[in-house]
């Protein structure tokens, strides 16, 4: 009786004071604290709007660019003043940014990304879109263009767009550019496919990769969504960058008059090119107006031109200025080339055709290598050389995976034909 009695007080008790908690709360009065979430334009803190103020109008959610197809974007105008904002280059230079958080100054350059893609490669591609956002381009929304043979769906534009911070523009192929030309004797370059495939040569009975290479050799530069920019920067999917990009590499490209960029360069297979420099020569030949004065022939050849030591810029990585490509120069150098037909009686590359481009049309002051932008395209890596510009860049690339110095890369001849310096540590990351 007595635990019965227990129990029932208890009972009363906690039932007053649950009663006396809820009498509490409504009788409360609750003041809500506005977040500040703007920055006045010098940096500081605005004061919060309270919600009774008049004029208050709550905060709208960011909207992203709509993507666009087809239609040219307006060129840019200049955003910001590189007067004011001087590159850095290197942790020495006095506007160096260490932590890169808040948005780049200076200068924006009338430059895209440009990306060749299918619809399948969504997913390769959104992983080289983060990469390139997380270490570049959330600080300066340069805009995106991808290219496509077909139309684009609309799982491709919502996954891109949601990725890229600048704008997004989407543009099909015209048929004319990914198909083959009159001249082409169908018969002829059946057989070539054939024989290649015979001899295990990559890619070689590929019809659609003969379309990719001569599309990138001619006519990506020409496409209606490239037409009011002036700088490209090329990006594959599935590719990686290892570290942080503290300056504007197009900016780089500018200032200092650069034309061409890589990051990495080989000997190409010679059984896809056995005429190209056949080709070259005589477009030298026919149109000696179009050489440079101080070219990079050095680095194309060993023997003053005679012959093509096969090597060449990898240009799945290519920054560049899209006058030079849309100049006379080059066009007539591509055209020349193009009606010998070596694109598909052979297996002629991008890369070998932008890299004999730049080293005999431009001069040698006009093409740059780029050591701080980490890159890898599989097989290979170009982890930048010198520990203490890996730790300042934040790099997450293996040194002894760089192929620079190795034996088939073709950069060490780059710096000996230009006359530049090789960064400190090469020697040690040599074969």
């Amino acid at each position: 009786m007595v635990t019965g009695n227990a129990r029932y007080l208890r009972y009363i008790v906690i039932a007053f004071f649950t009663l006396a908690v809820l009498y509490f709360v409504s009788n409360s009065k609750y003041e809500a604290v506005t977040i500040p979430t703007r920055l006045d334009p010098t940096g500081t803190k605005n004061q919060p709007v309270k919600s009774e103020e008049p004029g208050y109008k709550p905060q709208q959610p960011i909207k992203k660019p709509k993507p666009s197809d087809e239609t040219a974007p307006a060129p840019k105008k200049p955003i910001g003043d590189n007067a004011q904002s001087p590159l850095a280059l290197t942790p020495e230079d006095p506007n160096w940014d260490a932590e890169l958080v808040s948005p780049a100054p200076g200068l924006r350059m009338n430059a895209t990304f440009v990306t060749l893609a299918r619809n399948s490669d969504v997913w390769d591609i959104a992983r080289s879109i983060r990469q390139v956002e997380d270490r570049f381009n959330r600080r300066y929304n340069y805009d995106w263009v991808f290219l496509n043979d077909k139309p684009f769906d609309d799982n491709f534009k919502k996954v891109t767009t949601s990725l890229v911070s600048g704008k997004t523009h989407y543009g099909e192929i015209a048929a004319e550019h990914w198909s083959f030309p009159p001249w082409i004797d169908q018969e002829k370059a059946k057989k070539v496919r054939e024989d290649m495939a015979e001899r295990k040569i990559i890619y070689g009975d590929s019809i659609s990769y003969r379309h990719m290479c001569r599309f990138e050799s001619g006519f990506f530069f020409r496409q209606p969504l490239m037409m009011n920019y002036d700088y490209y920067w090329r990006v594959e999917p599935s590719v990686e960058l290892h570290c942080d990009v503290h300056y504007d590499p197009f900016r780089v490209m500018h200032e200092g008059g650069k034309k061409y960029s890589f990051v990495l360069s080989l000997y190409e297979y010679a059984e896809t090119i056995t005429t190209l420099w056949d080709s070259t020569k005589k477009f030298m030949k026919n149109h000696p107006e179009h050489i440079a004065a101080d070219n990079a022939m050095g680095f194309l050849s060993d023997d003053d031109g005679q012959t093509y030591n096969n090597c060449h810029f990898w240009s799945n990585f290519e920054v560049g200025n899209l006058n030079w490509l849309r100049s006379k120069a080059y066009t007539d150098f591509f055209d020349s080339i193009d009606r010998d037909g070596g694109f598909f009686y052979e297996r002629w590359g991008d890369a070998p055709v932008h890299s004999i481009a730049a080293g005999i049309l431009l001069n040698k002051t006009e093409i740059h290598f780029f050591n701080d932008i980490a890159y890898w395209h599989v097989p290979f890596t170009h982890c930048p050389t010198g520990e203490r510009t890996r730790l300042a860049l934040r790099c997450h690339c293996n040194p002894s995976d760089n192929f620079d110095w190795k034996g088939y890369s073709c950069t060490s001849r780059f710096f000996d034909v230009t006359g530049k310096t090789k960064p400190q540590g090469w020697e040690s990351e040599k074969d």
